[in-house]
C-alpha cells in the first residue's frame, strides 16, 4: 500500500471536501482517502497497482483537480485578476446604478438615452465575469449532475438562472420596447461572481496562515550540503547526500540532514523544532537534525535520515495528517452541510413558486430564488471548525508540540484527570548507580546484561564506568520485570523484586541494614536460578517541570495520578516531593493498560509517558502525551509528543484547546446565525429584502467573519 499527499484546486466548502472524499473512497483501488478543506489537500492511501495519474483522473472526474506541487504564481495570478475585475465591477456599477445617484455619465451608455447599448455594453461585461467565473458555474454544475450538489452549485445556478432571465427580456426590449429594461439584472450576475471570487482571495490569503509553519517546515532545510569524498569536500544537492555520507558542517551553516556527529562540537539552533530559543551544545555521538542552525564550530557528521525520513518530513506527514482528523463538533458541521445545500434548493423554488401564485411579478420571483441561493451557501458553515483546527495544529508545532490527532482538542476539554508515569516522565531517567552489595565481576556481568536494553534503568548501569565486554547470548527483555542472557556458559537474570519473586527466590539482603537505607531508590538484582548474587541502588533526579506542571493542573482542578512500575517507596517518596496525592506503583505494563481501561469509561483521562513501557496504556487514554525523547517524533502510540523537555507544555495544551474549542463553537453560531437571519431576508416575503448582489456581499462577508475569528487563534501568546 501507498500514500501520496496532492494539492487539490476547486474545492469551496465542505460540500465540496465531503463530495470528493466520498467519491474517491469508492473507486477501485483506493484502501482511504481524507479531503482537507483548509490546507486544499486530499490524503490518499493507495493499492501498489494504482498509478498517481489515475488518481488524478478520479480527481478530476469528480469536478476538481490536482496541482501537485503549489505554484506561488498562481496566487499571483488569482490577485492581478481580481485587480482587473474590481475595475470592471466599478465601471459595472457606475454605469448600472449612476441614475439613481445622478451622477454624470456618457451619454451613449445612459439607460434612458440609449438603452440598447447599455444593454449590449452591460451584456458583455457580464460575459466577461462569467467567463472570469466559469470554474465556479462548472464545478456547481458537475456536483449537481453527480449527486453532490456543494456551494458552487449554489451559486452556479444562481448566476445562470439570474443570466438567462436578463437575456430573455434584453432580447424583449431590443425587438419589442425599452419597457423591459426593468427586468434586467445582468449586474446582478456578474456582481455575485465577483463577490463571491473576492471572498474567496481574502479567504486562501488568510487561510494560507494557517499552513505556514507547515511550509515553513519544509522550506528551512538548505538545498545544498558539503560532502567529504575521498578526503575532498564536495558540495551537493540534498538529494544527493545518501545514508551513510561523511556530512560537513561549518559555523553559520544550516544542518543538511539528520545525522550523528563523528568529529568536532558546536552549539545549534533548534528552536525551529522544539521552540528552544537558546543554543544546545552538540559533541561526539549527539544528534543533529536537518534545518539546525550551527552557531560556531566546525563538525562533521554521519548522515542518518535523508528525505522523506527525516524529522522534519515525518513532523509534516504528522501535522497534515492531524488536520485531516475530525472532532465530532466537526463531524456535525459536515452533516449539517450534506443537507443543508439541497434543503437551500427547496426553500429557493418554494420561493419562487409562491410568489408566482401571490401575483408577484416574475422578475420578483426570479430575485428571490437567486437570492436565496446565494446568500445561503454553506461556506462559512464549512469553514468553521477545520480552519481552526489547523491553525491550532499549526501553533502548536511551532511551539514545539507536535499533535497527531486534530480530535485531541475537543477530548482534552473532558480531561479531569492526568495519568503520569514516573521514570523519564516525572524523573529526569538520567538514572546512576549510587550504592550496592556486590562484587567487581557482578557489576561486569550486570553491565554486559544491560548493554542491550533500552530502559532507563539499564542506561544509567551501562553509564556507570567503562566495562570489559563479554559475549552474551539468548538476551531476552520481560517487559515489567528485567532481562536474561547467558554469560561464560550461565543464564543471569537482571531485575527488580518482582522478576526474584517471579523465580520464586528469596531475597537475602532483607535484614541488611544497606538494603534497608535504599529502600526509597531503585533496586535492581543479579540473580540466576539458584541465588541471588548482588543488588544495586540507582537514583533518579526529579525534572524541575515536575513542580511546576502538578501544582497547575491541580490549580486547573485536575487531578494528578503517578502509575510507574517502580516499587512503593520510590513512588511514594517521589509523589509525596511533587505533592501527588494517588499513587498506583509496582504495576506490570498489563496493569497500567487495565487501570487505564477501568477509569477512562468517560474518555476523561489522560496518559503522559515515555512511550517505553506505556504503549498499551497510551493507546486505551482518551488523549496521550509521549514526554519529549530527543529526535524520536515518531511515539506512535500517542496523539500528542513534545518536541520541547518542557511538561509546562501540558496545562499550555489545556488552554490553548479550551480556546480553540471556543472558537469553533462561535465559528458555529455566527454561521448558523447568519443562515438562518438572512435566508428570510432573502425570500422577499418580509418587509426588508435582499437582492442577489446584496445577498453575494452578505454571503462574502460571512465567510470572512468566520476566518477573522479563527485568526484570533495567533494573536494570544498566553497559552504556550
Amino acid at each position: 500500500m501507498k500514500k501520496v499527499i496532492l494539492n487539490i484546486e476547486g474545492m469551496t466548502c465542505t460540500a465540496c471536501s465531503l463530495g470528493l472524499e466520498k467519491f474517491l473512497n469508492k473507486q477501485e483501488g483506493i484502501v482511504e482517502a481524507s479531503v482537507n478543506l483548509v490546507l486544499a489537500t486530499a490524503t490518499i492511501k493507495y493499492k501498489d497497482n494504482l498509478s498517481i495519474n489515475e488518481i488524478e483522473k478520479y480527481i478530476r472526474q469528480a469536478g476538481f483537480k490536482s496541482l501537485g506541487k503549489s505554484e506561488e504564481g498562481k496566487s499571483k495570478n488569482a490577485k492581478s485578476l481580481l485587480i482587473l475585475f474590481t475595475i470592471l465591477e466599478i465601471v459595472l456599477m457606475y454605469v448600472s446604478m449612476g441614475n439613481m445617484f445622478n451622477l454624470p455619465m456618457l451619454s451613449f451608455l445612459d439607460i434612458h438615452k440609449e438603452p440598447v447599448i447599455y444593454t449590449i455594453f452591460v451584456f458583455f461585461l457580464t460575459v466577461l465575469f462569467i467567463f472570469y467565473g466559469f470554474d465556479i458555474i462548472k464545478n456547481g454544475i458537475l456536483n449537481l449532475i453527480k449527486g453532490h450538489p456543494n456551494m458552487d452549485t449554489l451559486v452556479g445556478v444562481g448566476v445562470i438562472v439570474n443570466f438567462l432571465y436578463s437575456c430573455y427580456f434584453a432580447f424583449l426590449m431590443i425587438t419589442s420596447g425599452v419597457s423591459y429594461f426593468h427586468n434586467l439584472y445582468f449586474e446582478s450576475s456578474a456582481t455575485i461572481i465577483f463577490f463571491v471570487k473576492l471572498g474567496r482571495f481574502i479567504e486562501s490569503k488568510n487561510k494560507s496562515r494557517a499552513a505556514d509553519s507547515i511550509r515553513n517546515l519544509v522550506e528551512i532545510t538548505p538545498k545544498k550540503g558539503i560532502v567529504k569524498k575521498n578526503n575532498k569536500e564536495v558540495e551537493v544537492t540534498i538529494d544527493e547526500i545518501k545514508e551513510g555520507d561523511i556530512v560537513v558542517s561549518k559555523a553559520g551553516d544550516k544542518i543538511s540532514v539528520d545525522g550523528v556527529i563523528v568529529k568536532g562540537e558546536t552549539y545549534v539552533d533548534e528552536s525551529f523544532l522544539t521552540g528552544e530559543s537558546g543554543p544546545i551544545k552538540k559533541k561526539i555521538n549527539s544528534k543533529v537534525l536537518a534545518g539546525s542552525y550551527n552557531y560556531d564550530g566546525y563538525i562533521e557528521y554521519k548522515a542518518l535520515s535523508v528525505g522523506k525520513n527525516s524529522s522534519i518530513s515525518k513532523i509534516v506527514d504528522l501535522v497534515i495528517d492531524a488536520t485531516n482528523s475530525k472532532p465530532n463538533i466537526a463531524k456535525f458541521a459536515d452533516h449539517v452541510s450534506a443537507y443543508f445545500v439541497p434543503f437551500i434548493f427547496i426553500v429557493a423554488v418554494v420561493s419562487f413558486i409562491i410568489h408566482l401564485l401571490l401575483g408577484n411579478s416574475f422578475g420578483l420571483a426570479i430575485n428571490s430564488l437567486v437570492s436565496v441561493l446565494v446568500v445561503a451557501c454553506p461556506c462559512a458553515l464549512g469553514l468553521a471548525t477545520p480552519l481552526a483546527i489547523v491553525l491550532a495544529i499549526s501553533y502548536c508545532s511551532k511551539k514545539g508540540i507536535l499533535v497527531k490527532n486534530g480530535n485531541s482538542f475537543e477530548l482534552i476539554n473532558n480531561i479531569n484527570t492526568v495519568v503520569f508515569d514516573k521514570t523519564g516522565t516525572l524523573t529526569e531517567a538520567k538514572i546512576k548507580l549510587i550504592d550496592g552489595i556486590y562484587q567487581r565481576d557482578d557489576l561486569i556481568i550486570l553491565q554486559n546484561l544491560e548493554l542491550n536494553s533500552n530502559h532507563p534503568l539499564a542506561k544509567g548501569i551501562v553509564e556507570t564506568c567503562e566495562f570489559p565486554r563479554v559475549l552474551v547470548t539468548n538476551f531476552k527483555e520481560e517487559a515489567g520485570f528485567g532481562v536474561s542472557a547467558i554469560i561464560n556458559k550461565t543464564k543471569y537474570y537482571a531485575g527488580g523484586l518482582n522478576f526474584l519473586i517471579k523465580k520464586k527466590l528469596n531475597n537475602p539482603f532483607l535484614d541488611n541494614k544497606k538494603y534497608l537505607d535504599n529502600l526509597n531508590n531503585s533496586i535492581i538484582f543479579l540473580f540466576t536460578d539458584e541465588k541471588v548474587l548482588a543488588v544495586f541502588f540507582l537514583s533518579d533526579e526529579i525534572k524541575k517541570d515536575s513542580f511546576g506542571v502538578v501544582k497547575t493542573l491541580k490549580e486547573m482542578n485536575k487531578k494528578v495520578v503517578m502509575l510507574t512500575g517502580d516499587n512503593k517507596n520510590i513512588a511514594f517518596s517521589v509523589a509525596n516531593k511533587l505533592g501527588i496525592d494517588k499513587v498506583i506503583s509496582d504495576v506490570l505494563p498489563k496493569e497500567k493498560l487495565d487501570f487505564i481501561e477501568k477509569n477512562n469509561t468517560n474518555n476523561n483521562i489522560m496518559m503522559v509517558g515515555d512511550g517505553i513501557n506505556d504503549s498499551p496504556a497510551l493507546k486505551k487514554a482518551a488523549v496521550s502525551i509521549s514526554v519529549f525523547k530527543g529526535t524520536d517524533i515518531s511515539a506512535d502510540a500517542s496523539d500528542i509528543v513534545l518536541l520541547r523537555d518542557s511538561l509546562m507544555l501540558i496545562p499550555s495544551l489545556f488552554n490553548i484547546s479550551k480556546r480553540t474549542f471556543r472558537i469553533i463553537k462561535e465559528n458555529l453560531f455566527l454561521a448558523l446565525f447568519y443562515n438562518v437571519s438572512m435566508i428570510p431576508l432573502a425570500t422577499g416575503f418580509l418587509p426588508i429584502k435582499l437582492n442577489p448582489m446584496i445577498a453575494s456581499l452578505a454571503m462574502t462577508l460571512s465567510s470572512v467573519t468566520v476566518v477573522l475569528n479563527s485568526l484570533r487563534l495567533l494573536k494570544s501568546r498566553k497559552e504556550l
